[in-house]
């Protein structure tokens, strides 16, 4: 009878990451690592000529040909429909775990939680499972689903999703002001409060939630939809 065994193929873009979780997955003999990759560029080449049943992969690896976050988890999807996935981030605010929930993403692990999480994660995934780490699971449990389905933005009010579209598209705080006629105080502070309410502290991060809820393919008609004052 053939030994039951999971192939691995793990994403990071950092060295102490890989290396930590490679010793983690030696230990384990139902999991065999058969590849790593430090981008989306890497990660894709390898996904095209070697055979995996799950993919572990962090959420932000940046300059990579096919960017990354939950664009890249769903072209993966895509294109390899039978690879699960696993998210190793230390991205925990509400707005990126309800993009990631809500894109089919069952399986999250904070790298702030021990890397021994990532065992049931791996195994979870390879039978259709759910699992979060410790830290993961508190804030998928802290996030209102109902109100965040409701529209685009959660929770925001319209002018607050104007802001956030037209920040995304590359306007700075003052020229967003000169577009809306609007002062620089306001558009400031609706940009703060839009941040609030989506538990996001960075502006990468607000951007990156913008790019994932196609908020900044909007941006473009927001100016155009918006009255004027």
């Amino acid at each position: 009878m053939d030994r039951f065994e999971i192939r691995v193929i793990l994403a990071d873009d950092h060295p102490g990451m890989l290396a930590g979780v490679k010793h983690e997955l030696a230990s384990v003999e139902t999991l065999s690592l058969v590849g790593e990759a430090a981008n989306s560029t890497g990660l894709m080449a390898l996904l095209e000529t070697t055979p995996c049943d799950v993919l572990v992969s962090d959420y932000a690896m940046p300059a990579g040909e096919y960017g990354d976050g939950v664009s890249l988890f769903k072209l993966i999807n895509r294109r390899y429909p039978d690879i699960q996935i696993v998210v190793l981030t230390m991205l925990d605010n509400p707005a990126v775990l309800h993009t990631l929930v809500s894109s089919g993403i069952r399986c999250i692990v904070s790298k702030s939680d021990a890397v021994t999480h990532l065992i049931p994660a791996i195994h979870a995934a390879r039978t259709g499972g759910t699992y979060y780490s410790p830290t993961m699971d508190g804030v998928v449990r802290s996030i209102d689903w109902d109100v965040r389905s409701r529209n685009t933005a959660g929770v925001l009010s319209q002018r607050e999703s104007e802001v956030v579209r037209l920040y995304a598209s590359g306007l700075t705080v003052t020229e967003i002001a000169e577009q809306l006629h609007r002062s620089k105080k306001t558009i400031s502070t609706q940009k703060t409060k839009a941040m609030e309410k989506l538990g996001i502290a960075r502006d990468v991060d607000l951007l990156r939630y913008a790019m994932e809820n196609g908020l900044t393919a909007a941006a473009a008609t927001a100016a155009t939809d918006a009255p004027q004052e």
